[in-house]
């Protein structure tokens, strides 16, 4: 499975099969279906039809909601049609939306008991994991992970954490923004500025040397910087090439901005340059 160095992160009301073949051809590897998509995982099979050698994968399915006998159904379905092109992210949610939220570990080894029980291979699937312990769990049980809300310095832990071998998938935000004060309010309108109070990102941050200081009104200006790549194109390729130096096999996009493909197409034609993939 080639996942390529660069994903594109995008929910499902921004990704259409015509947009997915805009990202293949700009030279993206994976497309990303963010957030909890459903279990059934339709959208995966209309962008995999449209195109030719596009990994797709989830980030995430959500244990709570994705019921995971489905959720094996559907990868089924989608291996069969399209071999080698579909992986599966799996994450706990948070504690915050969900009333039920108890025992993540043991809910997620339940989940990946069902899955496999289910026909979904180990080496298909990623876990969302932050800390030392469920990036133990995706060692031991998965091909690696796809962390969101992390820095470079998280990366480099995660690596190090799973050895080689396992995939490091982390995403991160981008915004082609010149203005830095622009792009840090900006970033504080959405994601990652909204999202800090959310306890598993907050305690991550906080292992990562992030103080509550970083963490209040959505983030200081150290914090933001750390989360988001901003600047002209070439400075947002500098950013998220910090992840790949820390021992990340491929850097997910989590664009913002009012047009997210437009971020995304300028971003993999900076990356994408023959003088930065000699260096890879």
């Amino acid at each position: 499975m080639d996942l390529g160095l660069l994903g594109a992160h995008l929910r499902d009301h921004q990704v259409t099969p015509d947009r997915a073949v805009a990202l293949e051809r700009a030279g993206y590897g994976t497309l990303w279906l963010d957030a909890s998509p459903p279990a059934g995982l339709e959208l995966a099979d209309e962008l995999l039809d449209a195109t030719t050698r596009l990994v797709v994968g989830t980030s995430v399915v959500n244990a709570w909601t994705a019921d995971a006998v489905t959720v094996a159904a559907s990868y089924r379905r989608i291996e069969a049609r399209h071999p080698g092109r579909f992986l599966l992210g799996v994450g706990i949610g948070h504690r915050e939306v969900h009333a039920e939220y108890t025992s993540p570990y043991r809910t997620l080894v339940s989940y990946l008991d069902a899955l496999a029980r289910g026909g979904v291979p180990a080496g298909r699937i990623v876990l969302a994991a932050l800390g030392p312990r469920m990036l133990g769990l995706a060692g031991e049980r998965t091909a690696g992970t796809v962390p969101g809300m992390t820095t470079a310095e998280h990366t480099r832990r995660a690596r190090a954490a799973l050895g080689a071998g396992k995939l490091v998938l982390p995403g991160h935000f981008a915004l082609v923004e010149p203005d830095p004060g622009r792009a840090r309010a900006i970033a504080r309108s959405a994601p990652p500025g909204t999202a800090l109070g959310v306890t598993n990102y907050a305690r991550n941050l906080r292992r990562l040397g992030y103080t509550a200081e970083d963490l209040a009104d959505a983030g200081s200006d150290r914090l933001i910087d750390a989360l988001v790549a901003h600047g002209t194109a070439a400075a947002v390729a500098t950013g998220l090439g910090a992840h790949l130096d820390a021992g990340a096999d491929q850097v997910g996009v989590h664009p913002l901005g009012d047009d997210p493909v437009a971020t995304l197409l300028a971003v993999a034609e900076a990356v994408l340059t023959p003088e930065r993939l000699a260096t890879r």
